[in-house]
């Protein structure tokens, strides 16, 4: 009996393996996905989903342009006599005002949609999607990081929507092309590297609510109490402090000094250094909470 199906057993693996070689023989054989073609196909993914749900661009697009004119306009005057330091406002106070802040919005409103990664694979994860990819041979991190990567598009739309309106109503950057592309880049790079903290409370929160509420918790401080609106010198000093500290701070800061054609290594490479922190501390740890999942 043992030996029958021991020859059953062999019949059976040659018959397969028969049928493997006709249908799909070696040199036709896909090759095993690596890291980067892993992580590119899932960023793929992500964009598809835009393209067909054009409503996840709704915080890219219009969130930018209101922010912007909201802020510019309304606000603007008031900001103005606070940056210049001269009490006045009008049309001139507003002019530099808009040298000020458009690289300071340009920084908040790419940070604060950082937190819809988060959003957006908390859904995957409560529909069970990403059960099915973990069952797949491919690189485990592909799926988070192929995520990041995809919305590093929508960061690029939303900054580019921004510096549009910027140019509108006025913002000239002594850096010129050069400069704008440097401080774009440098918010690309800390956009990705901050979007692991939103996908550790992604993986952590039951719900795409308290991922909201979590995320919002955080980023309103980070955003807020910075440089973004008006000069730390305005501020007390007891406050200035933790401000000019603020990785968001040193951030905008070191986006002012290039778009405006000067160059300060120390911020970019204290930039560089706080992306390094939040990679190092949250990738690992959103890769074990991930794998805890399996």
């Amino acid at each position: 009996m043992s030996q029958t199906t021991t020859r059953t057993d062999q019949e059976g693996s040659a018959e397969a393996a028969k049928i493997q070689r006709v249908l799909l023989p070696a040199d036709q054989r896909p090759a095993p996905s690596g890291p980067i073609s892993g992580s590119i196909t899932f960023g793929w993914r992500a964009l598809l989903k835009i393209k067909h749900i054009p409503m996840q661009l709704f915080d890219v697009t219009i969130f930018p342009i209101m922010m912007t004119v909201m802020f510019t306009f309304i606000f603007g005057g008031a900001m103005g006599a606070v940056v210049s330091g001269t009490g006045e406002t009008g049309g001139p106070a507003v002019s530099e005002y808009v040298q000020f802040f458009i690289p300071g919005i340009f920084v908040q409103t790419l940070i604060m949609i950082t937190m819809y990664t988060g959003i957006t694979l908390n859904k995957d994860i409560s529909k069970g999607i990403f059960d099915r990819f973990r069952s797949l041979p491919i690189w485990r991190p592909a799926q988070l990081v192929g995520a990041l990567l995809g919305d590093q598009v929508r960061y690029g739309l939303a900054g580019t929507i921004i510096l549009t309106v910027g140019f509108i109503v006025g913002f000239r950057p002594e850096g010129g092309l050069l400069g704008v592309l440097a401080g774009f880049a440098l918010l690309l790079i800390f956009s990705f590297c901050l979007s692991w903290v939103w996908t550790m409370v992604s993986l952590l929160m039951p719900n795409e609510e308290a991922v909201m509420g979590v995320s919002m918790t955080i980023i309103f401080p980070l955003t807020f109490a910075s440089n973004i609106f008006v000069p730390t010198e305005t501020m007390p000093s007891w406050l200035s402090g933790v401000v000019e500290a603020n990785p968001v701070s040193v951030l905008v800061s070191a986006i002012r000094e290039l778009m405006d054609g000067t160059f300060d290594a120390g911020n970019i490479v204290a930039v560089l250094i706080y992306c390094a922190v939040l990679v190092a501390i949250f990738a690992p740890i959103s890769m074990y909470i991930y794998n805890r999942k399996s």
